[in-house]
């Protein structure tokens, strides 16, 4: 077995619990206990969470939730919504759930309420949103503006184009957004290929306005611009989202056309914050507002609803049963949605970013398993591609599946056929097929083995009537504040990110050795294989095309 948590009652509580079980089947459970797609099941919101499936029973919710109460989760919730310092590396509060929080509520950081800061950005984002729609605000020589580029990179990036495809079915008409995020010159090249500068916005989303890869891009876009419209191009062709409104006016954006955020919203959970100016864009102030009126829904429930009852937390400690007191190191996120098929990428960063750490929040080295590796994709492309391992691979891999009653076209039976597919799969991980099974059915003997579905895998069915704002607002919430459970049981902190620092520090030590007149000084602080690889790269890079 992994190593164990740091000794308490609840965790010893725990590991007996889970010795006990460890010989009874999901099927067994479900034998035992035929309410259980009742007495497991959650509603929050017009999400229902179905942890029936689970290697688990209603004694190892209770006791998982006595596990969150000894770790202190609700005192940690509680001063996250209060505006306490909570990201303890930087010192500095983590309040996301501000950004969606009703204009009545007070939020405190360092004696001021933050609130009304918050509610003038959105204020000025729906007045800009609502120019740009109704021509109001226009192109360079007149022309409506119907084409917008969102250039950012991770938060900036994954949680708009994540969330402008989830609602392409509310998309505002006339208006074409897209997103950039790659330094590779073909990720700008390729969306810029069809659109024409007069009738383009682009969107340039960078706290600092220093971020490398965003910065490069945007560059060069501001170039295609004033080469098509002339020096005034950025006027009217380039918002910023940043604090830093002097790199921005020196960009020549328009004062009135930069949008804040503040130190205390973290990347991956910027979408509410102007971050999200390009979703605005694309679907309009009502339907972002309903988004961020999903994740206030969730975060109320988190923050007020029992532990044994609580559907956000359940879902992160059930990470911790499995990853933790169990022998599962990956999770797969399967949306039956394929306006859902960038949730999973979302998730890679939401999830890992947050809690890929090995030291607790005292800088202790952690001596148990913390995050798992997230992966996955839409159903049921993912079913012809990595299911296989998942119903008969050596790993455990618990898994998310998100589905909806009602799709774009309810008439279409294609959405009948893809329900009847994401019920059949837990159900197939849940109580697989036996030998006895398979002999019955009068498979011959030398294909049993190969045959043979053990079941006994876990796995969490969430469904809605249909994927709205709301409702994505609600699954965004639910995996933010699951994040939060499991980083407060593993003692880490899960806003900071230092991990991904140190390779762009490096890259600033590489940049100027791979130019093409650099001296051989340039590379001599590298280390023998990058050096090596640089001069090869020079190399290719000197011969004919």
């Amino acid at each position: 077995m992994p190593p164990e948590l740091p000794d308490s009652g609840a965790v010893r509580a725990l590991v007996a619990h889970r010795d006990t079980l460890a010989a009874t089947t999901i099927g067994d459970l479900f034998a035992t206990d035929p309410e259980r797609p009742s007495t497991m099941s959650l509603r929050v919101g017009d999400l229902v969470v179905d942890l029936s499936r689970h290697r688990a029973t209603p004694q190892t919710l209770g006791l998982l939730a006595g596990l969150a109460d000894e770790c202190g989760l609700r005192q940690r919730a509680h001063r996250m919504f209060d505006g306490a310092v909570v990201n303890t590396t930087e010192g500095r509060a983590a309040l996301h759930t501000a950004l969606r929080a009703p204009r009545t509520e007070q939020v405190l950081v360092d004696g001021v309420d933050v609130i009304p800061g918050v509610y003038r950005e959105i204020d000025r984002m729906e007045s800009f949103t609502r120019a740009v729609h109704d021509g109001t605000w226009r192109g360079l020589t007149g022309r409506l503006l119907s084409a917008v580029v969102n250039i950012g990179i991770g938060g900036s990036d994954l949680g708009p184009r994540m969330a402008a495809r989830a609602l392409h079915a509310y998309r505002h008409p006339g208006v074409d957004v897209r997103f950039v995020s790659n330094v590779d010159p073909d990720d700008l090249d390729l969306t810029l290929a069809d659109l024409d500068p007069s009738t383009t916005l682009v969107v340039v989303v960078s706290k600092t306005f220093t971020t490398q890869e965003t910065m490069a891009n945007a560059q060069a876009a501001r170039r295609w611009l004033v080469d098509a419209l002339g020096a005034d191009a950025p006027s009217r062709h380039v918002v910023a989202v940043t604090t830093a409104l002097d790199r921005a006016r020196q960009f020549g954006v328009d004062d009135d056309a930069v949008f804040g955020f503040w130190d205390w919203v973290g990347g991956r959970y910027s979408l509410p914050s102007a971050v999200g100016l390009s979703l605005m864009l694309a679907v309009g102030p009502d339907h972002t507002a309903a988004l961020r009126a999903g994740m206030r829904l969730v975060d109320e429930h988190f923050r007020d609803a029992p532990f044994d009852r609580n559907a956000a937390a359940l879902m992160g400690l059930l990470t911790v049963w499995y990853s933790t007191l169990g022998p599962a190191r990956s999770k797969a996120v399967v949306p039956y949605s394929t306006a859902l098929g960038l949730l999973p990428s979302y998730l890679q960063q939401l999830v890992m970013e947050s809690n890929g750490k090995s030291v607790t929040e005292d800088g202790a080295p952690v001596g148990y398993q913390t995050s798992p590796v997230v992966w996955g994709s839409a159903g049921t492309d993912g079913q012809h591609a990595f299911f296989q391992l998942l119903h008969q691979g050596t790993p455990l891999v618990p898994v998310d599946f998100i589905g909806f009653a009602r799709a774009t076209d309810e008439g279409d039976e294609r959405q009948t056929m893809l329900l009847s597919n994401l019920l059949a799969q837990p159900a197939a991980l849940a109580f697989g097929r036996s030998a006895e099974e398979l002999r019955a059915a009068g498979v011959p003997e030398d294909l049993v083995p190969h045959r043979v579905m053990p079941g006994n895998r876990p796995s969490t069915v969430i469904l809605a009537p249909e994927l709205t704002p709301s409702v994505l607002g609600q699954l965004i919430a639910l995996y933010e504040h699951a994040v939060l459970t499991e980083a407060t049981v593993w003692g880490i902190d899960p806003f900071d990110q230092w991990g991904v620092e140190l390779g762009k520090q490096m890259a600033q030590s590489v940049l100027p050795a791979l130019a093409e007149d650099a001296p051989a000084a340039a590379a001599a602080s590298l280390d023998p294989a990058t050096r090596a690889a640089v001069d090869r790269l020079r190399a290719w890079r000197r011969l004919p095309g």
